[in-house]
């Protein structure tokens, strides 16, 4: 089988608890703050309370993408000690970081260690949806798939895996042009909440726009009746991550696993981390699972 190891970044929304669990490590996103450019350690050194309440003050962050430079210190140990990689990378649909980070590292360290396995995955994924897919290859690794196995499951499944979100404030949508200034306006005071989804492109796209957000979330619930593998016999892994809104996480993974009583573990609460909040600001909860068939446009 070869020992291989396999790497992600932060945008995957995981804690760096569960990461450190799963034996994967993370390389680093950027956020930029009040003029201070941090780089996103998944609320290790800066809690999602002070973040998003910088949000709330009126900060309005912005994002970078993991540089050639920490994306090379994050694998090239990793071949220098004889093992293989498998780089599970954000979504390129979303983000540089594929393109103009993840192929150049993967074509300059596979000529530099050309003895060496390197095989990148653009996730077409974003935060605890891509977590969940870092955390199933994690669990097919631990089982004893090798590294090429593994690959190819994962550009054969990663479309399979779903991403609904909802938002209790337009705010931010406005601000990434989603959404017209009045249209945020008049769906803030209306409590419209926009139901998006990442499409097979890798990105977000609104969906529907349903009034409050426990019509939202019955709309999220009904998108997991109607796709999940096996219905509401589903038993692989859930996710659901917020920004800022514990409750309705809770609130949400009560009703999924009133539905979905043999999901794998449990639902999994995380955070959305300071890069993929960075765009959304509080207000958003998500939710993911893997389906039986493909993400359309």
């Amino acid at each position: 089988m070869g020992d291989y190891c396999i790497t992600c970044c932060s945008t995957c929304d995981l804690s760096a608890e569960r990461l450190k669990k799963l034996g994967v490590p993370y390389g680093h996103y950027h956020y930029i703050i009040d003029g201070v450019d941090y780089a996103d350690d998944l609320f290790v050194t800066q809690s999602p309370e002070e973040f998003y309440g910088k949000i709330d003050g009126g900060a309005l962050p912005t994002t970078s993408q993991i540089t050639v430079e920490e994306l090379t210190a994050l694998i090239e140990p990793v071949l220098a000690a004889g093992k293989d990689v498998v780089h599970i990378e954000f979504s390129g649909g979303l983000s540089g970081g594929w393109e103009q980070s993840a192929l150049v590292v993967k074509e300059a360290l596979s000529a530099k260690y050309p003895e060496r396995k390197l095989y990148f995955v653009d996730s077409r994924a974003a935060s605890s949806g891509y977590g969940l897919l870092v955390d199933e290859a994690a669990s097919l690794k631990a089982g004893g798939m090798g590294a090429e196995e593994l690959y190819n499951w994962l550009e054969a499944n990663k479309l399979r895996l779903r991403h609904w979100f909802f938002t209790t404030n337009l705010t931010h949508l406005k601000r990434g042009g989603r959404i017209s200034g009045p249209a945020a306006a008049i769906g803030n005071m209306l409590n419209i909440c926009p139901v998006m989804d990442v499409n097979s492109e890798g990105k977000l796209i609104v969906r529907k726009k349903v009034l409050g957000k426990r019509k939202a979330m019955l709309e999220l619930v009904g998108k997991m009746k109607e796709t999940a593998c096996g219905g509401t016999g589903y038993s692989g892994k859930c996710y659901i991550s917020h920004s800022m809104r514990p409750a309705d996480a809770a609130a949400l993974a009560e009703m999924v696993e009133k539905e979905f009583k043999h999901i794998d573990g449990g639902v999994q609460i995380e955070n959305i981390g300071t890069v993929i909040g960075s765009h959304t600001g509080p207000g958003t909860v998500a939710l993911f699972f893997f389906s039986d068939s493909e993400r359309e446009l």
